[in-house]
């Protein structure tokens, strides 16, 4: 297909050198594909995780909504990182967050980061939906309907949806194509249920889950390389 408007979700860990903070060879290679991409005429929308700044878990005995709030505020450090390196590179890029902080980005207008994705500028959705108890699955999936996606690209330190972790099971197989549905009748954890139900009641055309182990594999995908796994709606069966 011919993408017009993707939203791309980047893993934090991903970017992060052995999974920790920054590492900028990485960070600066990835800005170079979305600046490819966006060159190409692609809306292009962004969403980077956290892990490799802070996860809730790593709270411990932490109030929960604190935990939530400092991954929040995690993803907005990666955006201004990402968007440093866009500039840098020559590219038009802008920081949208879902918690007000004037000082240091503007705050997310879906219908105004619509625009600016159309004008050739990566916008990086920061602050996931601004609410704790929520992942920056379920924050990608809700800017992708807000600004009307052709898809979502979700790059992360996983090739694709296997039937069980790949790191813990070696019997683990890869699955290539699945409904959101079934996604969620089988527990599988590529993305939390708020973000599955998300992409099933609004009918998300599909969703492409890959490695970023090569930056360039979002090309690829651009390109149609079928790497990895689509997720997509349940096809509907009508009454003869």
């Amino acid at each position: 297909m011919k993408y017009e408007r993707v939203l791309i979700k980047l893993s934090g860990e991903s970017l992060g050198e052995n999974g920790k903070l920054f590492d900028h060879d990485m960070i600066d290679r990835t800005a170079s594909i979305l600046k490819r991409a966006a060159d190409r005429g692609i809306a292009v929308g962004v969403v980077i995780g956290a892990g490799n700044i802070w996860r809730g878990r790593q709270g411990r005995e932490m109030n929960e909504v604190t935990a939530h709030q400092m991954g929040m505020l995690g993803t907005v450090i990666n955006c201004l990182c990402m968007r440093d390196a866009l500039e840098r590179q020559g590219c038009r890029a802008r920081v949208l967050s879902a918690i007000e902080m004037p000082r240091i980005c503007e705050t997310v207008n879906p219908y105004l980061a619509g625009k600016t994705m159309e004008k050739g500028t990566v916008t990086l959705f920061a602050g996931g939906t601004g609410n704790p108890f929520f992942s920056t699955d379920t924050g990608v999936v809700l800017r992708a309907v807000e600004v009307g996606a052709d898809a979502i690209l979700m790059a992360k330190n996983v090739d694709g949806v296997y039937t069980a972790d790949p790191n813990v099971d070696k019997d683990a197989v890869l699955i290539r194509d699945i409904s959101y549905e079934e996604a969620m009748d089988r527990e599988l954890k590529v993305m939390d249920a708020a973000a599955f139900s998300l992409c099933a009641e609004n009918r998300i055309p599909f969703v492409r889950v890959f490695g970023l182990d090569d930056p360039e594999n979002i090309l690829k995908v651009l390109d149609g390389d079928d790497m990895g796994t689509v997720l997509h709606p349940a096809v509907k069966h009508t009454a003869p």
